[in-house]
């Protein structure tokens, strides 16, 4: 009898090894480093760092020359005891992330959009960076420095603020033939959701989040930044 159970239980380890090995890898969802707020007397700024582990099905797709669009969405609410709170103001970036296979590098592209575009092809870009990695460019995709969310006029003196800040992979993005089926294949999630306090009144300046040689700014110049063509 013990004989037995004991069989039974190594079969049963050896079915649940054999499923994993069998289970297609997935993506995690974005390990986050930094994520802050500054308030200033002219803007709302938001800071973040985050580390993408794509899963093996997305980087293929990455290096069939498949474009993938990265959306970054900041919502400021202002708290009401009376209904629900009020949404003030919204920012929209979208990253676009594609290989190159002629030169083998990776292109990162920034759009400010309003995030209503139907499809990635509609999207206009105002940078563009490339990169020699994989890794360094999910990078950039990865970190914003002192992204300005809101103005300060948007901010009412005295009231409760919020921001839902949400970063994903966009599957709506792509091409129509590439977005069949994916919407339940887990190894295609890549989503992270955070909700932060807004300082109550403007904070000194501070220096910006160093992102390193190869971050993608929304403010300032980058010498490796090149003009949208």
């Amino acid at each position: 009898m013990i004989r037995a159970i004991r069989h039974l239980r190594s079969l049963g380890l050896g079915l649940t090894l054999i499923w994993l090995a069998l289970w297609p890898a997935q993506a995690q969802g974005p390990l986050l480093d930094q994520l802050t707020l500054q308030r200033t007397t002219e803007a709302l700024y938001l800071s973040a760092r985050m580390e993408i582990n794509p899963s093996s099905v997305v980087e293929d797709a990455l290096l069939k020359a498949v474009p993938l669009y990265f959306v970054w969405r900041a919502d400021v609410y202002r708290y009401r005891w009376y209904w629900t709170d009020k949404r003030v103001t919204s920012a929209y970036r979208t990253l676009r992330l594609a290989y190159q296979p002629l030169t083998r590098r990776w292109r990162v592209s920034l759009s400010n959009d309003t995030g209503n575009s139907n499809s990635g092809a509609g999207l206009q870009y105002a940078l563009h960076q490339n990169f020699d990695t994989l890794s360094e460019a999910l990078a950039g995709v990865a970190r914003v420095s002192r992204w300005r969310i809101a103005g300060a006029d948007r901010l009412e003196p005295g009231a409760s603020h919020r921001v839902e800040f949400a970063f994903r992979l966009d599957l709506s993005l792509l091409p129509r033939p590439f977005q069949i089926g994916m919407a339940n294949q887990p190894e295609w999630a890549i989503e992270l959701q955070r909700s932060l306090a807004v300082p109550e009144g403007a904070e000194p300046e501070k220096p910006p989040l160093v992102d390193g040689a190869h971050a993608v700014e929304v403010t300032g110049e980058s010498p490796r930044v090149e003009p949208a063509r």
